[in-house]
């Protein structure tokens, strides 16, 4: 009888190594990765700038959207907005974690995805969660043109020391999304023509100037606040796919049409991924 107590091995670099050492993944994960939706186009849209007014700002958005649906497949992903603001606030009082905040914000921009797909119903476009999301948005797309989802990250319970309130929201979970898959591109639907030098609407609004181009490390050095979460630059400088994200006013008709068919016409942000 042969011998089958034997141990076995399977031939592999990181065999009896440990996955944390940079130098010996490099070689074998040094390289990019294979773009998973070479076609799909993420757009962002803002909760409190764009669902919070109402219908007169949602209602053009959508029907420049359904215009959009023959020349484009969309994964379009909501953000939160006041409410949101509101559950931090109970929920910081009860002395919440911000592990517990974040999940509690996130159904609130899921809220406003179903509101956006029940407006976009008659062209076959759903709300789909992020399960579906990560593991069947292919078939959902092969279906139909669009589907919409939530732009938080499913970080749920995840602690973030460094802050009280999920320092990753909306618009970083949207950029982490469309640089997964791979997307063509990720435009960031707001209430403003792109990124400020200062707040428009701020004390020193007069003062603000328009960039019409810049990059994570010039917006790094900017003070004040961005129409954007400041996470955002974090994971653009490690980013596989996108390089580069543009910022519009969704206020306006025909910025978001004009922008998904490469035209600048807000702020356009450069990434630290190569270009292709």
């Amino acid at each position: 009888m042969a011998d089958t107590n034997q141990i076995k091995h399977v031939a592999s670099p990181l065999a009896r190594q440990t996955l944390l050492d940079g130098d010996l993944t490099r070689p074998v994960a040094g390289g990019r990765p294979i773009r998973l939706l070479p076609w799909l186009q993420v757009v962002k849209i803002g909760g409190r700038s764009i669902m919070d007014r109402g219908h007169q700002a949602i209602l053009p958005l959508v029907d420049e959207l359904r215009a959009l649906l023959p020349e484009h497949r969309l994964l379009i992903l909501t953000g939160a907005g006041i409410r949101a603001r509101h559950l931090y606030s109970v929920g910081l009082d009860l002395g919440l974690p911000v592990g517990s905040l974040a999940p509690l914000a996130a159904s609130e921009a899921g809220q406003n995805g179903h509101i956006l797909a029940c407006l976009l119903a008659p062209e076959e476009v759903s709300y789909i969660e992020h399960p579906t999301i990560a593991n069947q948005l292919a078939i959902h797309l092969a279906a139909a043109r669009a589907v919409v989802g939530s732009a938080f990250p499913p970080y749920h319970h995840h602690e973030f020391p460094t802050s009280r309130i999920p320092i990753h929201r909306a618009d970083t979970g949207a950029f982490l999304l469309a640089d997964a898959l791979g997307a063509a591109g990720l435009t960031i639907v707001e209430d403003v023509d792109g990124v400020y030098t200062a707040d428009p609407n701020g004390p020193d609004g007069k003062r603000a100037h328009l960039l019409r181009e810049t990059s994570i490390a010039e917006l790094a050095k900017l003070q004040g606040t961005l129409p954007f979460d400041r996470a955002l630059l974090e994971v653009m400088a490690t980013a596989r796919h996108i390089d580069r994200v543009q910022v519009v006013n969704g206020l306006v008709p025909g910025r978001l049409t004009a922008a998904l068919r490469g035209r600048h016409v807000g702020t356009i942000i450069h990434t630290g991924a190569l270009p292709n």
